[in-house]
């Protein structure tokens, strides 16, 4: 998948309380066929039962873990919209996105069930990977932790379960399979949207929509495998979601953010490579972006001790060309801090290149 094609097509799915009235259409099909083959007519009821069984399993399966998963999954309002989280402990800690919960400090949570309205306070947000942990004022008894599973465990292909609170409609599940591993995807700045650059995202087909941000992915062991975020949109349906093409943040980065917020309060090792600049997409003589050129470079970071200086125009990280700030930041989100990159760029009209050893967000 073309990372830029998909950069400039998610949107986060926090649902903006202002949304009104949720419209929603029916749509039955039916098919009908005969066949006046006697052998054909003979076949017919060992393969209808054959496929009976297996939709029956099935659907058993799905409904197993909905009962083990689901009430662990909780909608969160937080004043200006409403999203979805995962109960991570049995202490009230509540993994939800950071671009759920904005700004505020304080939430209202819903159970599953939609009965109980419980208060929460924040204990931290870390937008660069649009995470953050909640926890709830009082713990309620009975509250049901989620169990998380392995990133690598997660394959192309399993049927997995998206649950959430979808156009505010709370305790909704739909289904669908793992499309693909390892998108990295940058969510838009916009509209309350935290601009991160987030690598190693899920694609899943479930359908994912405003309001899910911050629920479960689940697979059919009833574990969490990740935590979905983003959908993909359509510029010729009006930016609309484009159906089956979502993203959910892995389970791995999941836990290692959401355990040092716990512990730490803040992320302390965040495991994201940075060249330790600020930076602005410069465009060419054809108004096409060219570059990112550096704004201001920390002092005795990765960038200065390689010797690169305000006004240098950053043209290749490795062997991935760099146009915008956007997909500079991708090509940083499959490294790791420590890592020897080489830089290319154009200082005073000479292109140059310089091996920095990358630093951290």
């Amino acid at each position: 998948m073309n990372s830029s094609h998909t950069r400039t097509r998610v949107r986060r799915l926090a649902l903006p309380l202002t949304a009104g009235v949720c419209a929603i259409a029916l749509v039955s099909g039916c098919s009908d066929s005969n066949s006046t083959e006697p052998d054909a007519a003979k076949s017919t009821p060992v393969q209808q039962g054959s496929a009976s069984k297996a939709t029956s399993d099935l659907q058993d399966d799905y409904q197993a873990v909905i009962k083990n998963v689901l009430p662990s999954v909780v909608q969160i309002d937080a004043s200006n919209s409403l999203g979805s989280g995962v109960v991570y402990d049995d202490k009230g800690h509540i993994v939800t996105n950071a671009h759920v919960i904005g700004k505020e400090q304080t939430f209202k949570v819903s159970s599953a069930t939609g009965e109980n309205v419980l208060s929460a306070s924040l204990v931290a947000a870390y937008p660069e990977q649009d995470l953050a942990v909640i926890k709830l004022d009082s713990v309620p008894k009975g509250l049901k932790p989620a169990k998380f599973g392995d990133s690598a465990q997660v394959a192309v292909g399993q049927i997995v379960l998206a649950m959430g609170s979808p156009l505010g409609l709370s305790s909704s599940v739909t289904q669908g399979i793992v499309s693909a591993l390892g998108r990295t995807v940058s969510e838009s700045s916009t509209g309350g949207g935290t601009g991160a650059t987030i690598a190693n995202m899920v694609q899943t087909s479930a359908a994912i929509n405003p309001g899910n941000s911050g629920g479960a992915l689940v697979n059919l062991d009833s574990e969490v495998i990740g935590i979905p975020t983003l959908a993909a949109t359509d510029p010729e349906m009006g930016g609309s979601t484009a159906p089956g093409i979502g993203f959910a943040i892995p389970v791995s980065m999941v836990k290692t953010v959401a355990d040092q917020i716990i512990k730490n309060g803040q992320v302390t090792d965040s495991g994201r490579a940075a060249l330790d600049i600020t930076g602005r997409t410069v465009v060419d003589s054809s108004y096409q972006p060219a570059g990112v050129a550096l704004v201001s470079v920390s002092k005795g970071g990765a960038a200065e001790k390689a010797g690169l200086r305000v006004g240098d125009i950053i043209t290749k990280l490795g062997d991935t060309q760099v146009t915008t700030i956007t997909s500079l930041s991708e090509a940083l989100a499959s490294d790791k801090p420590g890592q020897k990159v080489t830089v290319t760029y154009v200082r005073s009209a000479a292109e140059r290149t310089a091996e920095v050893t990358l630093g951290e967000i």
